[in-house]
């Protein structure tokens, strides 16, 4: 079965128009004070973490409309979610309150995520996003913005999510929105028994837009055959974005007129790594705003990985990215709103091919290189 043809992002609806509506378990983290084991740990720092939700305040903090989806606890934690995530202008109208069920937490080390001493203990069993169903959120909720955006880890938080998610990726004629989803697999969060690849396969099979890692694609579905067994794996998708690590990233995309797929690779950015999280998030962010502004390709590739880079130069999850020209953006609505030239991402992601492979970012880049003592991006030999 070949691609299908790439839908158009849907128009602006309304007066107030919404880019984007993320759907998914937002949690409040516990960052530790310094490297060692939790259990030596002495104390945290709070912060907010969620897959989701990252991708919808790394866009509105760049001037898109926005909407973060969910549930959350009747308590302090559940406040302190909604603030935060509303502090960068996204819409949290539709975020629900559960009494009986708490907000999720987790907490982990400062350690690097690829290493054996990384630890991370998860608090979110029974929470209050884990009840999503198809009857507890509204479909006018979600079904109102140009994109649609998912990922694989609602699924895995209970049979109820995974309904949700199921229906929501439903091919169904005149779906209004483009459905967006990120794979996102976790194996520590679904039951046992394998039922994992067979069902993110599916879910993204319904999805017009699939973000999916070389190395997620290897563990899940035993592909290793790189971005085009990848492809010739899931080819229902409009636009497979398949992400190489260090390596770069790879974009098939359908003609809309005649179907045909063609492959775009972008390599990635020389990065000088701070906190290795929240790369994969910040990238989606930076690709779903560009195909909002309807850039090519490679355009999309390249505002995914500046956005990327944003995230990996800064210690959390979170990162102030790349600021671009938006007449919808109202920095006075986020606290948060990036101190960047609006013109900055856009002059980077111009760059000509050797100029972009030769650019080296360090921590301060994303901020204006016109204002004093901020860092500018090197430029290596």
């Amino acid at each position: 079965m070949g691609a299908s043809a790439a839908p158009d992002v849907a128009p602006a609806p309304g007066d107030t128009p919404i880019d984007v509506v993320a759907l998914g378990e937002s949690m409040v983290t516990f960052l530790p004070t310094r490297p060692g084991r939790l259990a030596d740990v002495p104390a945290f720092e709070r912060g907010i973490g969620g897959a989701e939700s990252n991708v919808v305040c790394a866009l509105a903090a760049v001037g898109h409309r926005t909407r973060w989806v969910s549930r959350v606890g009747a308590d302090g934690f559940g406040d302190h979610l909604v603030e935060a995530i509303g502090a960068y202008g996204v819409d949290t109208s539709a975020v629900g309150r559960d009494p009986r069920r708490p907000t999720g937490i987790y907490f982990r080390t400062a350690d690097d995520r690829d290493t054996d001493a990384h630890e991370v203990v998860y608090y979110r069993a029974g929470s209050a996003a884990s009840a999503m169903s198809p009857d507890t959120v509204a479909p006018e909720a979600l079904w109102c913005g140009r994109v649609l955006h998912l990922s694989g880890i609602t699924a895995a938080l209970s049979a109820d999510c995974l309904a949700l998610v199921r229906a929501l990726c439903r091919r169904a004629p005149g779906r209004r929105s483009l459905v967006s989803f990120d794979v996102n697999h976790r194996p520590g969060l679904w039951p046992s028994g394998g039922e994992s690849p067979r069902v993110l396969l599916d879910l993204a099979r319904g999805a017009d837009l699939v973000f999916v890692g070389a190395d997620e694609a290897a563990t899940a579905w035993g592909i290793t055959g790189g971005p085009a067994a990848i492809r010739a794996a899931l080819p229902e998708p409009a636009q497979l974005v398949v992400k190489q690590g260090a390596e770069g990233a790879t974009v098939f995309a359908a003609d809309p007129g005649t179907g045909r797929d063609t492959a775009t690779f972008v390599p990635a950015l020389r990065v000088d790594v701070v906190a290795p999280v929240g790369a994969g998030d910040a990238f989606a962010a930076g690709y779903l705003s560009a195909t909002l502004r309807g850039l090519s390709a490679e355009r999309r590739l390249r505002h995914g990985h500046l956005m990327a880079a944003a995230a990996l130069t800064v210690p959390g999850d979170l990162a102030m990215p790349p600021a671009r020209p938006s007449p919808g953006h109202h920095p006075s609505t986020s606290r948060f709103a990036a101190p960047l030239s609006m013109a900055h991402a856009d002059a980077l992601a111009a760059l000509d091919p050797a100029a972009w492979e030769t650019l080296r970012l360090g921590p301060g880049w994303t901020a204006d290189p016109r204002r004093p003592g901020a860092a500018e991006e090197v430029r290596t030999p």
